[in-house]
């Protein structure tokens, strides 16, 4: 006999997709409202796809809520399965655990949610499969929950549903931590995890999956979202299918500025990096964060006019696509290593300009600081002590650049 189920996980409810750092205040809500609708997407999925049932290993909020639409919007679209006949089994992860989510909102019957003081078991009998389960109790669960869970039931299919950090995988807290070999231990056809945001197949004898979050919520979770179908036939895994149902992207752009040699060169690298961005993301919204990098002559003008220069950015973005916005611009460039000659060599630069006091320095490069104020911004303004350091910087750089014959 063959069935299929959903394997989900990190829905964060409620987040609100952390360093987001926008102009436009509807954009914003835009990326606010994602993480509902990727789930709204999953169920959508998991009907078209009539799966035998729903499993969902931890963090289905992400935190206490701060008014009840969260739990009612959770509750309405579960009640969208239950409808369908397709029952749901979740556990509690450490951001949704007992003691963190307080308020309580009632799941439609066909939702069972795991107990926080020790491992159950629940059987479905036309399936045979068993589904073994524990919630979080506290933020905080340091002990090795899968040493815990009973050995398969001979058989049957038998699932394994945790939250943990499975051989301490890198960039998450160690919740619940266990190895692969705890896991193949139990003899287990199937193990369900949740808690770390990036897709992987950890083994496949046995299955551990981690499917991943259903929306990326920082541009630390780069790349499409979702979760797996997993497919069974005769009480082995034969297929996992993933499943996309992130509603809003997040990219890093790296662009290397050393080969060109204009501004409108480098606004057209950057067209070029958006355009693959606004193809992956297939409509979605996204947003990117763009870092320049490598040596450049531009570098002063850059630096010296960044938020001129970001705008051109954004809309060399939106040329390539209308929803695509720029998260931050992040300057890494640096001024050519330009050769000195015999006259000053051995001579340090940035010695001599930090030597002295601020005004001795300035008196003396005058010249220099407003011919980089110029370039850079178009107009002379009135000096002040709150410029000097930028101004001295930019002022170390023109010498530079005039000691090797640039200027």
């Amino acid at each position: 006999m063959g069935f299929s189920f959903l394997h989900a996980a990190d829905l964060h409810l409620g987040s609100p997709l952390l360093g987001l750092a926008l102009k436009d205040e509807a954009i914003a809500r835009r990326f606010a409202e994602a993480s509902r609708r990727a789930f709204t997407s999953l169920v959508t999925q998991a009907i078209n796809e009539r799966v035998a049932f729903v499993l969902i290993a931890g963090d289905i909020y992400d935190g206490e809520w701060r008014d009840t639409s969260i739990g009612l919007f959770f509750a309405r679209e579960l009640a969208r399965l239950h409808r369908e006949l397709i029952p749901v089994y979740i556990i509690k992860g450490n951001h949704d655990a007992e003691s963190v989510v307080t308020s309580a909102i009632t799941l439609p019957e066909a939702v069972t949610v795991f107990s926080t003081r020790k491992t159950e078991t629940r059987l479905l009998e036309d399936l045979r499969v068993a589904i073994h389960g524990r919630s979080f109790p506290t933020r905080e669960v340091a002990d090795n929950w899968a040493l815990a869970y009973p050995e398969a039931k001979p058989g049957w299919f038998n699932i394994g549903l945790l939250h943990t950090s499975c051989d301490g995988r890198p960039g998450h807290a160690s919740y619940a931590p266990c190895t692969l070999a705890d896991m193949a231990a139990r003899g287990y056809d199937y193990w369900a995890l949740g808690h770390v945001h990036e897709f992987e197949i950890v083994s496949s004898d046995p299955y551990v999956v981690y499917p991943g979050n259903l929306q990326g919520r920082s541009v630390r979770e780069c790349g499409p979202k979702g979760a797996v179908i997993v497919d069974v036939e005769d009480g082995r895994v034969t297929n996992i299918r993933r499943i996309v149902t992130d509603q809003a992207r997040w990219a890093v752009l790296a662009v290397d500025a050393q080969p060109h040699e204009t501004e409108a060169a480098l606004l057209g690298a950057l067209e070029v990096a958006f355009r693959s961005v606004a193809d992956a993301a297939e409509g979605r919204l996204v947003a990117a964060r763009v870092r320049l990098t490598g040596e450049t002559a531009l570098h002063r003008r850059l630096v010296a006019d960044q938020a001129r220069f970001a705008d051109e950015v954004l809309a060399a973005a939106q040329r390539c696509a209308e929803d695509i916005w720029l998260e931050k611009l992040s300057l890494e460039t640096r001024e050519p290593a330009f050769a000195t000659g015999d006259a000053l060599a051995g001579v340090d630069l940035g010695a001599l300009l930090a030597g002295g006091d601020t005004e001795t320095i300035i008196a003396r490069f005058a010249e220099d600081l407003e011919l980089v104020r110029s370039k850079s911004s178009g107009a002379k303004l009135p000096f002040t002590g709150e410029d000097a350091p930028a101004l001295i910087a930019q002022a170390r750089a023109l010498l530079l650049g005039r000691a090797g014959g640039a200027c």
